[in-house]
């Protein structure tokens, strides 16, 4: 993860203090697993400063954007530049304090407390991504005043308050225009920095597809990334709806075309039924068609044969690909055995 992060030329001396915050707060055997080892990057370097200084400083992160704008990748991102376990809430209409904090149950016998993600979060220096927060309703969100303000604790009726280990954070993400959707209060937002999430850029899209799929062509890439700039436009312009402007959509149309399906199709599966309503639909179709040729095959935009990419970026960005998985894996055994060495250390003596 860190070779990515020098790959966006953050500063060094950011890339210092993660490291140096890795190594100050070791992550247990048993929560290894939760540190995600991302598939997609997300590209942008202003936006990595900013919230990495955010971080570092202590501060909880509100990520706000139109749809498709990478804050769940980035959120994921994060976590795995930290190294930090991570736990996701997903809020809806129905969501109660119960839900975020923990409740009752039984267990041999009697009563106990079964935390709930915030709980576990604070309690293990996680970082807890709070996925459209903007979903909830304001007197489930209000249980999370304290934990996100300087007092950092829980206060849970009847047990003992839950002080907020030192490296834990918050990561809330939020939705423009959503059905459920509403605006946060005042008193909420105060305890977030606010990041604006911008639209992704044609080479930051091109980037993302080939990483997701190192054999597409570039100049396949490029055609795909031009639809779907096509489609934000006429989206931002308010001829179409934002349901065709669906990141997961294109990526999903591409990995149809990989396996051999018409590339029409493919986006029509992936972009263009996601709307409902035929005359947007149509719209959607003429948009795809003013770019993509109905001669193109999928063998057009893929190499043949399975054959590395003539293009050396793209050999490139598989090698990367494969390095940073790798170092990441390879990360998290070296702290691994330095946990078990420092815990026989401690039980043999000196």
């Amino acid at each position: 993860m860190f070779d990515i992060i020098e790959h966006l030329q953050i500063r060094p001396e950011l890339k210092q203090s993660i490291l140096s915050f890795r190594e100050q707060y070791p992550v247990e055997e048993q929560l290894q697993s939760r540190i995600p080892v991302p598939d997609n990057i997300y590209y942008g370097t202003d936006i990595w400063e900013k919230a990495v200084t955010a971080l570092l400083c202590g501060k909880n992160i509100l990520l706000v954007g139109h749809k498709a704008t990478g804050k769940n990748i980035f959120a994921e991102n994060l976590a795995a530049a930290f190294g930090r376990p991570r736990w996701d809430v997903s809020f809806h209409v129905n969501m109660d304090a119960a839900s975020l904090i923990g409740m009752d149950t039984f267990k041999n016998q009697e009563v106990v407390f079964r935390p709930g993600p915030i709980c576990c979060a604070a309690q293990n220096g996680g970082f807890a991504v709070l996925d459209e927060i903007n979903m909830a309703k304001s007197e489930a969100l209000a249980v999370l005043h304290g934990t996100l303000d300087f007092r950092r604790s829980i206060d849970v009726p009847g047990y003992e308050r839950i002080e907020l280990h030192p490296a834990t954070r918050f990561i809330a993400t939020m939705n423009y225009g959503y059905a459920g959707t509403k605006e946060l209060n005042e008193a909420l937002v105060s305890r977030f920095v606010v990041i604006q999430m911008p639209m992704i850029s044609q080479e930051h899209l091109i980037l993302l597809l080939q990483d997701h799929y190192p054999t597409l062509k570039t100049d396949g890439a490029r055609e795909l990334a031009a639809v779907y700039l096509d489609l934000q436009k006429k989206c931002e312009n308010a001829q179409i709806s934002s349901r065709a402007m669906d990141l997961r959509g294109l990526l999903d149309g591409v990995a149809l075309m990989e396996k051999g399906l018409d590339v029409l199709d493919a986006l029509d599966m992936g972009i263009t039924n996601k709307t409902f309503d035929s005359y947007e639909q149509t719209l959607i179709q003429d948009t795809i068609r003013g770019r993509i040729s109905k001669k193109l095959k999928p063998e057009d935009l893929f190499e043949k044969n399975g054959q590395a990419a003539d293009d050396s970026s793209s050999l490139q960005r598989l090698w990367e690909k494969f390095c940073r998985r790798r170092s990441v894996r390879c990360n998290l055994h070296e702290q691994r055995v330095e946990t078990l060495t420092t815990a026989a250390i401690t039980q043999i003596g000196p």
